[in-house]
């Protein structure tokens, strides 16, 4: 394609993106929009044309339309045709590709998780592999994105990949497949008679998937109460949520309403067909990453009086995109409305339209929320997402823990050890043993830094400050020694936590995303009150009365 081509192409997708909201506008504004059009046509054909150095007219367009969308919301994004597979995975949760996630750590291209059954693990990929070369073309400065964008491709091509394991080279020829990532990764018994579903999107299809796990709970595993784990949930397509909320209530019922300036979007959403099981008491788990589809989920549940929410507030996203197709093979999403529940009440909690002196969207101030009332007259707040029933927040990660997780020291050493447990672990119990946990702290101890502490930034920054003073110099790279071996020191009394963090990357690797959960499970103190509260129908019943 030449350079006239692609300028062609970008004035069509801006134009296009343009129109969109010339149509909806109003009388008074349609000329602006017009005269605007032709302003950005003829300023870019002049800059590509006279500027003084060679330009790339579809990365400059690009940037252009990035910046305009970036002065709307987060939310509105444009898709250009490279772009269309990250597109696709985020409404299907389908791609063509190996089946695997790649993250830079160090200076490498590493292999950061392998999907069950993809390509990636049938060739016999391993986390922790170093892609070196992909197609024979040695990887050189490539970022992770880059290195993910070459490996996705059109399910049923080939690709050649060599990796580094080992000290040992590798290659293998894989072929693309079309990779579905689950939108439910797990789903089992937690206690007696209690089941449990995590969710991890709201990609086409997962309401009946969702069914279908609740299904294979109720009358194969006797589940009589239900906890949904919507944690961590970015949410989705707004019909994937309302089906499930179909599931726990009545044909007919109002799930949610859309508002926007277009009349079109001014729609009321139903339950459209028979619900799978009205009495079944059901647990939503939900936190600060819990938004759109997930609060949907959770809020319209609420309001009706047909869950307990249980976690920390939700995201507070109360904002409908739709999908537009543009020209060549390009698309965007763009919001088209508020989304209101069953209550009345919208959860959008920041203000797009209004921004502080940086910038920076700022959130509704409490003083304009509202008050409404659930089916039975308890008292929600719109604004702030949805508040739970009954706050649990988890612990706080440990700053040991948490900076050995930053310098990827479980990471690294199951990539050398990894051979010292395959085969000998139990996939429903991994369980690390006293003699290999010793081993793992002596492998910290050879370490030459171990984490950053918080007041090690402080005294870094003082040493550097020091240099020309000798014995001050010295004084400070002492207590850095110091502090060094204190550390080493400390592994000892979290001995625990290193083991069950190094369980869980065992059990990442060894029984992919489902190991992990399962292990993830074991220590979640919101779980545990969840659990609390279904084994307990007094209880269940009391966060659901109207006691005033």
């Amino acid at each position: 394609m030449n350079w006239k081509k692609i300028i062609r192409k970008s004035i069509i997708i801006s134009g296009v993106i343009i129109l969109i909201t010339a149509f909806s506008a109003k009388e008074t504004d349609r000329f602006e929009i017009v005269k605007s059009l032709d302003v950005f046509t003829a300023l870019f054909q002049q800059v590509n044309s006279l500027y003084v150095e060679e330009v790339q007219p579809g990365s400059l367009m690009q940037e252009g339309i990035d910046g305009m969308l970036k002065s709307l919301d987060p939310y509105t994004v444009y898709y250009p045709e490279s772009e269309i597979e990250d597109y696709k995975m985020l409404t299907t949760g389908q791609y063509g590709g190996i089946g695997a996630r790649i993250r830079r750590i160090d200076s490498a291209l590493v292999l950061y998780e392998v999907f069950e059954a993809s390509p990636a693990m049938k060739a016999g990929l391993k986390i922790g592999d170093e892609i070196i070369a992909v197609d024979q073309h040695q990887l050189k400065g490539e970022s992770s994105h880059e290195l993910s964008k070459i490996l996705k491709g059109v399910a049923g091509t080939t690709v050649e990949i060599e990796v580094l394991r080992n000290k040992k080279n590798i290659t293998v020829t894989l072929k693309r497949e079309e990779i579905t990532i689950s939108s439910i990764p797990y789903q089992g018994l937690v206690a007696n008679e209690v089941g449990y579903i995590k969710v991890h999107s709201f990609t086409r299809a997962v309401s009946s998937d969702f069914r279908k796990a609740l299904e294979s709970l109720k009358y194969k595993q006797n589940c009589k109460s239900l906890i949904v784990d919507l944690r961590g949930n970015p949410g989705g397509l707004l019909l994937e949520s309302i089906d499930m909320v179909n599931l726990f209530t009545k044909k007919g019922e109002k799930v949610v309403e859309t508002k926007g300036k277009i009349e079109e979007w001014n729609k009321v959403y139903r339950n459209m067909n028979k619900p799978l099981d009205l009495d079944l008491p059901v647990i939503v788990l939900v936190d600060r990453k819990s938004a759109s589809a997930s609060e949907i989920v959770s809020g319209s549940l609420q309001d009706m009086d047909r869950a307990v929410i249980v976690g920390e507030s939700t995201f507070g996203k109360g904002l409908v995109q739709t999908t537009v197709n543009l020209p060549f093979n390009s698309s965007m999403k763009v919001t088209t409305a508020k989304y209101y529940i069953p209550s009345g009440r919208c959860i959008q909690e920041i203000d797009y339209g209004k921004r502080d002196e940086e910038g920076k969207a700022i959130a509704l101030n409490d003083s304009v929320f509202k008050t409404f009332k659930t089916r039975i007259g308890r008292t929600v707040n719109d604004g702030h997402g949805i508040m739970p029933d009954i706050v649990v927040k988890e612990d706080e990660l440990r700053e040991e823990i948490f900076g050995l997780r930053e310098q990827e020291h479980f990471f690294h050493y199951c990539n050398r050890f990894m051979e010292r447990y395959e085969g000998k672990l139990d996939s429903t119990k991994i369980q690390v043993e006293e003699e290999d946990l010793q081993h793992f702290i002596t492998y910290l101890k050879e370490q030459k830094e171990l984490y950053v502490a918080d007041y090690e930034h402080i005294l870094k920054s003082f040493n550097e400050k020091t240099k020309e003073d000798t014995l001050l110099h010295k004084m400070v790279g002492e207590m850095e020694e110091y502090i060094q071996k204190m550390k080493q020191d400390q592994l000892y009394s979290i001995k625990e936590d290193l083991r069950y963090e190094l369980e869980k990357e065992l059990a990442r690797r060894l029984y992919f995303e489902k190991g992990l959960i399962r292990k993830n499970l074991e220590r979640d103190k919101v779980l545990k009150e969840a659990v609390r509260i279904a084994q307990d129908p007094n209880i269940y019943a009391s966060y659901l009365a109207n006691n005033p």
